[in-house]
């Protein structure tokens, strides 16, 4: 209705503004007139809204989510304190030998600190607080509802043990449990991971402590890495353990044992799952699973070869696990998680095998709050 009486209004205003121009100037100039009488008759159209950037578009997308499913962070800052416990086992073998070196389980203690998506902490040995010696680690990550990455460098003391050694039928137990100094290790790399279903499910909720999943909900997950193992191994020194544990039991180390430093490098892309468990108010179980099929090359320097050392290049299945405790009420927060990596390394004369993990104890505060949740606190 609204619609037919616009219309026969504009057909009266036409009809008589033909008939006073139909008396004055005649019927041509009626004609090269309508199209001004239209024009006058219609509404201006309200002005568009300036299109968003692209490069802002991009970063809005990172973070955009369902919140039915998620809540977003209310703060711009956080703070927290955190204990963690390592493991780590290395596994060499070298034509029918192999050994296996751990460390003693250690407490390391360190600050975080939080900005939007950065989060970045620094860990320390308690007991060696100088900085300068024993393990070091330094983990920076940057998480969005789709996407995660993780920059980790991490560097041994001296303080391995021999845990397991297998030299054929040589009963080799007093050995086992023997400090070890002659061995060195060091990790350097970086992952990528894509997160498909990130409206509903989040992986920081889980594992960053900078949303809240409300209902749960699972999500598979992809991505890319890169890392960077170094080895450094005193074969001499083993020779001599053994020669003094033994007697005059003499056993030679297998030549494909006899390296000074392995350098392996890994190119890989992983596939997984995740899923978040809200089993009470404020309260989370994560778990996330990845197996990793990595493009690896190597590089030895072996004693007394005339050769200059070895190199091989292989496909490898690797493993990534997360697990996750949280309690948050978007103020406070506290709970436990827990990261094992492991990673394969195989030619013909010899192999190897690095795990390590972490369980993490932490309790954080968030601070700042945006301005857009002001005025609802």
């Amino acid at each position: 209705m609204r619609v037919l009486i616009i219309a026969i209004g504009w057909l009266l205003a036409i009809t008589a503004g033909a008939a006073e121009l139909t008396d004055t100037t005649g019927t041509q100039e009626v004609y090269s007139s309508l199209p001004e009488l239209l024009a006058d008759t219609v509404v201006a159209e309200p002005e568009k809204p300036k299109k968003m950037g692209l490069i802002k578009r991009i970063i809005r997308g990172f973070d955009r989510l369902d919140e039915r499913y998620i809540e977003p962070q209310h703060y711009v800052f956080a703070a927290m304190l955190q204990t963690t416990y390592n493991y780590e086992r290395y596994w060499l073998r070298g034509g029918d030998q192999s050994l296996s070196f751990k460390p003693d389980r250690n407490l390391r203690i360190g600050p975080y600190a939080g900005w939007k998506w950065v989060f970045l902490g620094y860990t320390f040995e308690l007991g060696n607080l100088n900085f300068g010696g024993g393990r070091r680690e330094f983990d920076f990550s940057v998480y969005s509802s789709q996407i995660g990455i993780d920059l980790f460098y991490r560097r041994t003391g001296q303080d391995y043990k021999l845990r397991h050694v297998n030299f054929g039928d040589t009963d080799m137990s007093a050995l086992e449990d023997q400090p070890f100094d002659g061995i060195e290790v060091g990790i350097t790399g970086a992952n990528v991971y894509y997160i498909f279903n990130h409206g509903k499910f989040s992986y920081p909720a889980a594992f960053s402590q900078s949303t809240i999943q409300k209902i749960s909900c699972g999500s598979w997950l992809a991505g890319v890495g890169y890392t960077r193992h170094s080895l450094t191994f005193d074969s001499d020194q083993l020779q001599d353990l053994i020669d003094s544990k033994l007697g005059n039991q003499t056993i030679p180390v297998d030549s494909g044992l006899r390296f000074d430093e392995v350098r392996h490098y890994d190119l890989s892309i992983s596939g997984g799952y995740a899923y978040n468990w809200v089993f009470a108010k404020n309260w989370l179980f994560g778990s996330s699973l990845q197996m990793a099929l990595g493009y690896k090359r190597s590089y030895g320097d072996m004693m007394n070869d005339e050769r200059g050392g070895f190199t091989f290049k292989n496909m490898n299945i690797d493993g990534i696990g997360r697990f996750g405790l949280v309690y948050n009420n978007m103020r406070w927060y506290a709970g436990a998680s827990a990261i094992v990596h492991t990673y394969n390394y195989s030619m013909s004369r010899f192999r190897t095998n690095n795990t390590f993990g972490s369980l993490n104890v932490y309790i954080g505060c968030n601070f700042g709050l945006k301005k857009k949740y002001r005025k609802k606190s």
